[in-house]
């Protein structure tokens, strides 16, 4: 009564299709026959040492020329919006930060301002360094900047950008993918919304660029996004009549995702991570749960997330074995004033983990908490 499609199934997916729980049913070849892109693999580094600052690697730059001259469309894909991730001052190092959350601003050129991707916070870019008055120095690439590095390298060249700064409204999403389908524009820059789904007979050539840029989330998902994005990405390239190939620019040429993106390879990718979750002890392989701690007060919030984490391990002394990792602040330790803790809890059995969880409430229920609150997430998508 369902049926579950995807070029990329998560790695959850496909172990409940190997063990029986669901029927699986694949298609080895590309629908009506296609033939897959031709993938060539850009090593930035090689770049780097080559003299190339450019956030457009030299095969990148040739396949751009060469798809203009044939009056081809072409889709380059970056995952991360605004024309600069950071800013820095060139003298002190310092960087802007979110005065509500420990997070970096993020530059947009399009108003001059810094803006927190976490909680909207905006101000404006000042003239100099607030510390030490210092020169200040862009560090890192964008959709924007992108977008500024065509125009400078292809004069004339229509060019289009679709990210959330530019698709705020619903109109404003269909107009730029309504236009770019009537070929209105030359090549097509954005980000995750570019990759997914749309088909565009015209584009003969997939650019992306920072590929491994999810491989550093620090999350025991990001190997598998990063496949699912990059061959997402890949498979915009050639889907009419015309032949159609890629450039996957990348830090990490050999890492097992990127290899397998490029091959169009999920069953290599699976059995790869499929190995790395059981060694590892993660989701599908086993289970864990997520407790996660929010409070107006670090140290009391801190003082909680230790106090729950030792309870479950004097818990689990015993028949009920549990792995503990953590307390930690989150990743991203303070949105909006409100700190962020989390610690996992790992068991091969998920009725042990429903018993700590259940114990852990009865612990908080008791000491009746004014200040923060607790959150359990079972096999988390996202971690903090």
């Amino acid at each position: 009564l369902l049926v579950l499609g995807s070029a990329t199934p998560s790695v959850e997916t496909m172990y409940h299709a190997r063990q029986g729980d669901y029927r699986l049913f694949t298609l080895g070849h590309r629908y009506n026959e296609k033939i897959l892109p031709q993938v060539y693999l850009a090593d930035m580094k090689e770049e780097l040492k080559a003299g190339n600052p450019s956030p457009l690697s030299g095969p990148l730059i040739q396949a751009l020329e060469e798809n203009l001259e044939r009056g081809e469309q072409s889709i380059l894909f970056l995952n991360r919006r605004g024309a600069s991730p950071m800013v820095t001052c060139v003298s002190c190092g310092q960087v802007p930060s979110c005065p509500r959350c420990s997070a970096y601003l993020t530059y947009h050129s399009a108003n001059r301002r810094l803006m927190c991707h976490s909680c909207g916070h905006s101000e404006p870019l000042p003239n100099s360094c607030p510390d030490c008055g210092g020169a200040l120095e862009y560090v890192g690439v964008g959709t924007q900047r992108v977008e500024e590095e065509l125009h400078q390298r292809f004069p004339g060249v229509e060019v289009m950008r679709m990210d959330a700064d530019t698709t705020r409204t619903k109109e404003s999403y269909e107009k730029i993918l309504s236009a770019f389908a009537n070929e209105e524009a030359d090549v097509l820059i954005g980000t995750q919304m570019i990759v997914k789904g749309h088909d565009f007979p015209k584009v003969t050539l997939a650019g992306v660029l920072a590929a491994d840029l999810s491989l550093g989330a620090g999350n025991y998902r990001a190997a598998e996004r990063t496949f699912q994005l990059l061959t997402q990405a890949v498979g915009r390239a050639g889907r009419g009549t015309l032949p159609g190939e890629a450039v996957i620019q990348t830090y990490q040429p050999e890492h097992y995702a990127v290899v397998h993106a490029a091959a169009q390879d999920y069953a290599g990718f699976y059995e790869e991570e499929i190995l790395y979750r059981e060694m590892m002890g993660y989701p599908p392989a086993a289970h864990m749960l997520a407790v996660q701690i929010f409070s107006r007060e670090e140290e009391r919030g801190g003082r909680l997330a230790k106090m729950l984490a030792e309870a479950v391990k004097e818990y689990g002394i015993g028949p009920v074995k549990l792995q503990i990792i953590g307390p930690a602040p989150a990743s991203i330790s303070r949105i909006n004033d409100i700190f962020r803790f989390v610690f996992y809890i790992k068991s091969a059995e998920y009725g042990k983990l429903i018993k700590a969880k259940d114990f852990l409430e009865e612990k908080i229920q008791s000491m009746q908490p004014l200040y923060e609150t607790v959150q359990f997430d079972f096999d988390p998508m996202n971690t903090l």
